[in-house]
């Protein structure tokens, strides 16, 4: 039974009985403190706690899920996968426990031919939390199960819960029975190998207030209703379904290991090394396929360095196989025929997509290269040393800063000779990781944060009136202060306000928040900020100004309105610009994010390389155009199914409800999917300036223009500029180019004589330098400071020609310059010299020390500086006493 047709059978099986359908919510979590959707349940936080009242009492899902946190136990065992799917059944103060149970004995032992999944009764075992007698008697009435197939567990095993703050409850977990040749009889309290859990059964009743651990926390009380949560791993299923042993062979999984297997050269099956190696590949290939089919692009932070790791490890897991040469293409394509039938979107989006992809392989292969060349140097200079070990620093600079993997340092350094503390690399990484929790937590949202808009959601949807109006009297439904619930605010006061209706644009879609105020009787506040919190409701983040606020007041909404005008100028523009890149650079160039704010818009959009001065020309030109034609702007609400039919363009990695808004310039030109404010026809845009095009990652674009007067003041600005340089220069405009080239080769011809000029004035000094030498122990010794110079490069050439000059008995130079005020020393030794014990490094840094600053480099030549430019006479005698030391 394919992976696809044991979803379709979930999914039919729970819309027989009364359930609605829910398509799954995109990889990239709601919530900005998460990267993304880690469980089924995610999407249905805010209904499971009661914060936001449940559309439908009963539902089930396919969701898509990507959990990074065992990302090194991937192909190591049956069961990790990055990216899984989970089949889920929820009930939302409808059907508890006797219902749930009901429905998964029913459909797990039907015959495939009703439906059904067919599995033996005999090889059922069921576990409950270990108090829980009422799931163990319903297990024994409705599946007629031995108590000996029902064992109880503790919280470690069967009461669930997110880790954070929020619902919980005991769970009762299905487990197969693989059979013999897996492991001991005796049920999953004796070997979870062999009983393998396929599906969970969580009784959501308890709300946790703090969660310490697993099995340490505190239930705050009951939630608001008993709901029922549960998540069958489809690729489990799939894996007994399909008779396989893991999930990797399943058949959305296998056959991007048989293309790595066809690409290698090398078989599946033959060795445990290469095996987990096909593993990796095969999950992360098709994790991160699904990542960047939910609009997710590599960088190097956040959900981005997540799927570059991925994207890396799949590198790399190759590159032990035996290939070199780029290989995405071929991965990449299996994997999107093995998943299109699922998921669609893949093939919809396979332009762009597999842009990205390649280009991010493309990528790694370059780093890996100068990588290769930085580690050559490293180590050549650690045997240079006289050390069998790479440092541990220069193995974790290489794996952080160019994102060089750790196995390769090994393979290579092994290869030359040498072992690398793992140990140094080891505790670097672990504070790399501990410094990235803490951050992590310090971002987390307690779940008091979401919980507390849960009666204010009750009282109805805020009703946004913004488009028509900028001004409405409503009511004041709630505060807000320090995210706790208050019945009034005074002055000077920083609250979140919630109010039946707003003309205040919420932050959205690239749209900034609007500005304004909102006043009442008595009271003034300042609108610092706007947001939706949780789905269907307005918070307004506000100071109070003036007066005293309750609860209950009549409050006035007041947009500012030459704001509220700059911001739907550039929310247009934004539009036309996209409309005319598309005009430009064909279908595939499309959006990928955006920022609007007055008279400003920032646009990302797919494409792998800068625009040319004639294609931004033409960009600018064609969006300019759409302006001076006036063309009208409307706006219509409509289903999604109706919105794509009429051609709007939905964007790549954005998530729409059942019902959109369609915004149309021009008609058809320029349709997309948008929420956000926008002009009444083009011409109230006024000008489109782009100011600037520049890469953000290997595949993306960023333009930025100005809009409306900010524009008309920047090309003033220009103009202004112009017209000085034409008078500076006594050169009409149109020959300023020519005029400007001319002066910056005489510039050019001229800085390279002085440059000349100054070298032979350096190598004039020389000589007077070496005469200055004195004897300090076994050393010569120069210590001398020469001014004021241009750079460091003056100084070390300086130092350097005097070590020649003094021959080949032991020397130790150390010239000092200052530049723009700061002092710098520059120390070379020689052959005698290090062999009698002088390092420069060792030296460079005692001298930056007295200068108050830092330094070092190698045995042969090094650097230091610092502040002090009057501590150089110290620092030259710093030097001569560790000499005489030596």
């Amino acid at each position: 039974m394919k992976t696809a047709e044991i979803a379709q059978r979930y999914l039919n099986y729970f819309e027989q009985n009364d359930h609605t359908i829910v398509p799954s919510a995109s990889l990239v979590s709601d919530d900005p403190t998460v990267m993304f959707t880690i469980a089924g349940m995610v999407p249905f936080v805010p209904y499971l706690t009661g914060v936001v009242p449940a559309p439908f009492p009963r539902a089930a899902d396919v969701q898509k899920c990507i959990r990074t946190n065992d990302i090194e136990e991937v192909g190591k065992t049956a069961r990790h996968g990055t990216f899984f799917q989970m089949l889920g059944n929820w009930s939302f103060g409808d059907y508890f426990k006797e219902g749930a149970i009901t429905y998964a004995w029913d459909l797990l032992t039907k015959s495939e031919a009703d439906g059904g999944l067919g599995f033996a009764e005999r090889d059922i075992w069921v576990t409950v939390y270990e108090t829980d007698d009422e799931a163990a008697a319903l297990w024994q009435k409705i599946a007629g199960l031995p108590a000996e197939r029902i064992q109880r567990m503790g919280k470690e095993d069967n009461y669930w819960h997110t880790g954070q703050p929020g619902p919980g409850g005991p769970c009762s977990e299905i487990y197969i029975d693989r059979g013999p040749a897996y492991g001991k009889d005796g049920g999953p309290i004796v070997d979870d190998n062999r009983f393998t859990e396929i599906w969970n059964l969580v009784f959501m009743q308890d709300l946790l207030s703090d969660v310490r651990s697993k099995v340490d926390f505190d239930i705050a009380g009951f939630l608001p209703n008993k709901n029922i949560d549960t998540g069958m791993g489809l690729e489990r299923v799939a894996m007994f379904k399909q008779g396989v042993e893991n999930m990797y062979e399943t058949d959305q999984v296998r056959p991007v290991l048989d293309r790595a297997e066809q690409i290698s050269g090398r078989t599946y099956g033959a060795s445990h090394e290469d095996d987990v190696r096909f593993r990796v590949i095969a999950d992360h290939v098709r994790s991160s396929l699904m990542l960047l089919s939910d609009g997710v692009r590599p960088s190097n932070e956040g959900r981005g360095y997540i799927l570059r790791r991925l994207m890396r490890r799949t590198v790399r897991s190759m590159r032990l196989l035996g290939v070199d040469a780029p290989t995405f293409p071929e991965l990449f394509s299996a994997s999107r025929d093995a998943m299109k039938s699922a998921y669609p979107v893949i093939e919809q989006d396979w332009d762009q997509i597999s842009t990205a992809a390649n280009a991010e392989e493309a990528t790694f292969l370059r780093t890996l290269a100068q990588g290769s060349t930085i580690l050559d140097l490293a180590v050549e200079d650690t045997k240079k040393q006289g050390s069998t070990a790479l440092a541990g620093s220069e193995a974790f600079l290489l794996h952080d800063t160019y994102g060089f993997p750790i196995d390769l340092t090994l393979e290579i350094a092994e290869e030359a000779g040498l072992s690398v503390d793992r140990d140094a690399f080891d505790s670097l990484m672990q504070e790399q990781r501990s410094r990235a929790k803490a951050d992590a937590k310090s971002r987390k949202r307690q779940l008091a944060d979401v919980s507390v808009y849960g009666d204010l959601r009750a009282l109805g949807e805020t009703e946004f009136l913004g488009y028509n109006d900028l001004e409405t009297e409503s009511r004041v439904l709630g505060l807000l202060v320090d995210g706790q619930a208050a019945t009034s605010a005074s002055e000077g006061q920083v609250v979140e306000i919630v109010l039946a209706e707003t003309t205040l644009y919420a932050e959205s879609g690239g749209q900034v928040a609007d500005k304004g105020t909102i006043v009442g009787p008595g009271f003034v506040l300042d609108v610092l900020d706007v947001q939706r919190p949780v789905p269907g409701l307005i918070s307004h983040t506000v100071e109070v100004r003036q007066g005293r606020v309750a609860v209950g007041d009549t409050a006035t909404t007041v947009v500012d309105a030459a704001n509220r005008r700059a911001a739907r100028q550039a929310h247009s523009a934004t539009h036309l610009v996209h409309a005319a890149l598309r005009d430009t650079l064909g279908k595939t160039a499309t959006q990928s994010g955006s920022l609007n704010r007055a008279g400003y818009l920032r646009f990302d959009f797919s494409w792998g390389q800068a625009l040319s001065a004639e294609t931004r020309t033409e960009i600018e030109e064609i969006a300019n155009r759409a302006v001076q034609e006036s063309l009208e702007v409307t706006t219509r609400v409509m289903s999604l199914d109706e919105a794509k039919e009429a051609g709007a363009m939905a964007l790549f990695g954005e998530k729409y409800g059942s019902v959109v808004r369609m915004v149309d310039i021009g008609g058809p030109w320029s349709r997309e999917l948008c929420a956000g404010t926008h002009v009444s026809t083009s011409a109230e845009i006024g000008l489109i300036n782009l100011v600037g095009e520049a890469s953000v990652g290997a595949s993306n674009r960023r333009i930025e223009a100005l809009v409306g007067q900010d524009a008309f003041r920047e090309l003033a600005a220009e103009r202004a500029i112009v017209s000085q340089l034409t008078s500076s220069l006594k050169t009409p405009r149109e020959q300023l180019p020519d005029r400007i080239a001319e002066l910056a080769a005489q510039l050019k011809a001229a800085e390279k004589r002085i440059a000349q000029f100054e070298a032979k004035e350096r190598a004039g000094q020389v000589p007077a330098l070496a005469e200055t030498a004195t004897r300090v122990g076994s050393h010569q010794f120069v210590g001398q400071s020469v001014g004021e110079v241009g750079s460091a490069d003056d100084v070390r050439e300086l130092a350097l020609a005097v070590r020649e000059r003094l021959g080949s008995d032991a020397a130790v130079v150390a010239v000092a310059g200052v530049a723009a005020g700061r002092p710098m020393v520059v120390i070379a030794t020689n052959d005698a010299a290090r062999a009698a014990g002088a390092k420069a490094g060792a030296l460079a840094k005692i001298a930056a020390g007295v200068l108050g600053g830092g330094g070092g480099g190698r045995d042969d030549v090094a650097q230091g500086g610092g502040a002090d430019a009057s501590a150089l006479p110290a620092a030259f005698s710093a030097i001569e006493a560790e000499l005489r030391r030596a």
